[in-house]
């Protein structure tokens, strides 16, 4: 039987009209601009089990999210999470809902290997489309750590 599942997806989640939330959108919106084409890329939004398909179809995935935590706004930083338990205690709005679609896969035994591209932020409560200052500047750093994460997945593969 013939593998059906595709190399590497980008996926972007979170929520463009609250501000620094949306940085994952933001994220694969600028790789698009670029013409970036080694791996997938996909605007996620907030997740939910809609994307479930989507997961499953891949056998590697790079999520990018905002994350609320102790760092800096604007900090970046990889994670290799196995289980939605491994994620940061706070992902952004949307933080259930990804959770649970990561959880969902792995109970139907078709997991992929997670990576996780983490923006730090502060607030999330604002409605806007433009991100903070320190956030913006972070997206050339998050976008550099995408790439070295699919240059390297593409050399396990």
């Amino acid at each position: 039987m013939a593998d059906l599942q595709k190399d590497i997806l980008i996926l972007g989640i979170g929520n463009i009209l609250l501000n620094d939330e949306g940085v994952g959108i933001h994220i694969v919106s600028r790789l698009e601009k670029e013409g970036y084409s080694a791996a997938d890329l996909m605007d996620g939004g907030t997740g939910g089990f809609h994307l479930l398909g989507f997961i499953q179809s891949y056998k590697s995935i790079v999520i990018v999210d905002a994350s609320l935590d102790q760092f800096p706004a604007g900090h970046v930083r990889v994670l290799h999470p196995k289980y939605a338990k491994d994620f940061p205690k706070q992902l952004s709005a949307h933080e259930v809902g990804l959770k649970d679609l990561l959880d969902a896969a792995f109970l139907l035994g078709n997991l992929p290997i997670i990576h996780l591209v983490a923006i730090s932020i502060k607030d999330y409560q604002e409605m806007g489309m433009e991100l903070t200052p320190e956030v913006e500047n972070a997206i050339p750093e998050a976008v550099k750590q995408v790439k070295e994460l699919v240059k390297n997945l593409q050399k396990i593969e």
